[in-house]
C-alpha cells in the first residue's frame, strides 16, 4: 500500500464518522424546524420558511467554505461550516427560549452551513482517490449519511424531553443537541482530518504555471460557469436538477397524503422510505459510475427521476403503496445524479478550478432545492399533485436527452 492510500482510507474513515456526526445534527433539526417556527409565530406560512431559510444558508456557506478550501485545504473549510452551524443551532435554541421567531429564522440560516460542510465533504473525499474508484470514494461518504438521516429524527423527542426536564422550552432541545454534534464533528475534522487531503493532493501534482495558480478561488461564477466545458456543464446540472426535483416531490408528498387522511405514521414510513433510499444506494451507483461511466449513470438518474414522476403523478393520494415505489425511484435518481454528476465534475475541471467548480455545484443544488421547494407549492395549489409530477418529469427529459447525446458523442 502506498503512502496516499494509506492516508486516503483515514480521510474516508473520518469523513464517514463526520458525516454520521453532521447529518444526525442537521436532521434532528430540520425535523422539528417547521413545527417551532409555526408555533412561535402563530403561523404556518413562517413555518414554511424555517425550512427555506435553512436552505438559503446551505447556499450562501457554498462558495466561502469552497473558496477557503480552496486557499487552505479541506480542514478549515469543513470546520468552518460545521462551527457556523453550531453557532446556528445554539442561537436557534435562545430563539426559542426568547419566543422569537425572526431570531430562529436568522439562526437557521447559520445552521445551514453544517448542510453545506456535509455536501462538501463528498467532494474531500475524491482528492487522494485513484481515478477508477473516486466515484466510490464520494459514494461511500454520501452513504455514511444514512445513518444520521435515519437517526436524526428519532432523537429530536428525547432530546426535547430532556430540555423540559432542564428547565427549557421543548423546542430548545434539538436545537441544543445539534449544536452539540456539529461542534463534535468540527473538533473530529480539526483532530483527525491530518493530513490534509487537499493539500496532499495538490502536493503531489505537478506545480501549475504561476498565471493558473488561485485561478478558481478568485474567479467570479459567472465567469467560472462560462469557463466550464460542456461536460462539466452537463454535471453540474444533471446534480441540480437531481436535486431540484427531489424536493420538489418530497416536500408536498406528505400534504397530498395527509388530504387523503394517511395517518402522521403512514406518511412517516413513506418519508423514512425515501430518505433511506437516497443515501443506501449511492455505493451502488458509485461502483456504475466507476464501471460504465459517468455520463451513462447519469442517464440512469434522469431516466429514474422521469419514471418516478409519472408513477407519483398518477397516483392517488390514498395509493400509499404506489406513492412510497415513486419516492423510492426518485431517490435512486437523486443518488445516481449526484453521485455520477459529481465525479464527473470533479475530473471535468481544471486541478486549479476545481474546489470552485464544487462550490459553484453545491449553490447550485441549494438554490434548486429551495425553487424547488416553493415551485412545488406553487404548482399544486394552482393546480395539483398529478401536475406537479408531470411537470418535474419533462423538466428532467432535456437532462436525459442530453446524457444520450453525450455517450453517443462518445462512441463515435
Amino acid at each position: 500500500m502506498t503512502v496516499v492510500e494509506a492516508v486516503q482510507r483515514k480521510v474516508l474513515r473520518v469523513l464517514v464518522a463526520t458525516q454520521v456526526l453532521g447529518s444526525a445534527g442537521t436532521t434532528i433539526g430540520l425535523a422539528v424546524s417547521t413545527l417551532v417556527a409555526a408555533s412561535l409565530a402563530g403561523s404556518d406560512a413562517i413555518g414554511g420558511l424555517a425550512q427555506t431559510s435553512a436552505v438559503l444558508g446551505a447556499a450562501l456557506f457554498a462558495l466561502p467554505v469552497a473558496r477557503l478550501a480552496g486557499r487552505r485545504g479541506r480542514r478549515p473549510a469543513l470546520v468552518l461550516g460545521y462551527g457556523a452551524g453550531a453557532v446556528g443551532a445554539a442561537v436557534a435554541a435562545c430563539a426559542v427560549v426568547l419566543g422569537a421567531w425572526p431570531l430562529l429564522l436568522a439562526a437557521l440560516v447559520l445552521f445551514g452551513a453544517a448542510s453545506s460542510a456535509n455536501l462538501a465533504s463528498r467532494y474531500a473525499g475524491t482528492d487522494l482517490a485513484h481515478p477508477h474508484r473516486r466515484a466510490r470514494s464520494l459514494a461511500l461518504v454520501v452513504w455514511a449519511a444514512t445513518i444520521g438521516a435515519v437517526a436524526g429524527p428519532n432523537l429530536a423527542d428525547p432530546a426535547g424531553r430532556a430540555a423540559t426536564g432542564a428547565g427549557l422550552p421543548v423546542g430548545a432541545g434539538p436545537y441544543l443537541l445539534s449544536a452539540a454534534l456539529f461542534a463534535a464533528t468540527a473538533l473530529v475534522v480539526l483532530r483527525f482530518l491530518r493530513p490534509d487531503p487537499l493539500v496532499v493532493a495538490r502536493s503531489a501534482a505537478p506545480t501549475p504555471p504561476p498565471e493558473r495558480r488561485g485561478v478558481g478561488a478568485a474567479r467570479g461564477s459567472v465567469a467560472l460557469w462560462r469557463s466550464l466545458s460542456p461536460t462539466a456543464k452537463l454535471a453540474l446540472g444533471g446534480v441540480a436538477l437531481s436535486h431540484t426535483a427531489m424536493v420538489g416531490l418530497m416536500s408536498m408528498t406528505p400534504v397530498h397524503m395527509d388530504h387523503a387522511g394517511s395517518s402522521l405514521r403512514v406518511v412517516g414510513v413513506v418519508i423514512s422510505l425515501h430518505v433511506a433510499a437516497m443515501y443506501a444506494a449511492s455505493p451502488l451507483f458509485g461502483w456504475m459510475a466507476d464501471r460504465v461511466g459517468r455520463v451513462p449513470v447519469l442517464a440512469v438518474g434522469a431516466a429514474l427521476v422521469v419514471a418516478a414522476s409519472a408513477i407519483v403523478s398518477m397516483a392517488p393520494a390514498h395509493d400509499t403503496p404506489q406513492l412510497a415505489v415513486g419516492l423510492v425511484l426518485l431517490s435512486f435518481g437523486w443518488s445516481a445524479g449526484v453521485v455520477s454528476g459529481s465525479a464527473l465534475l470533479t475530473e471535468s475541471v481544471a486541478p486549479a478550478d476545481r474546489t470552485a467548480a464544487q462550490g459553484l455545484s453545491d449553490l447550485c443544488m441549494n438554490a434548486g432545492g429551495a425553487i424547488g421547494g416553493v415551485a412545488a407549492g406553487i404548482v399544486v395549489t394552482v393546480w395539483s399533485y398529478g401536475a406537479l409530477g408531470l411537470v418535474l418529469g419533462v423538466t428532467a427529459l432535456p437532462l436525459l436527452a442530453a446524457c444520450l447525446h453525450s455517450s453517443l458523442q462518445r462512441v463515435r
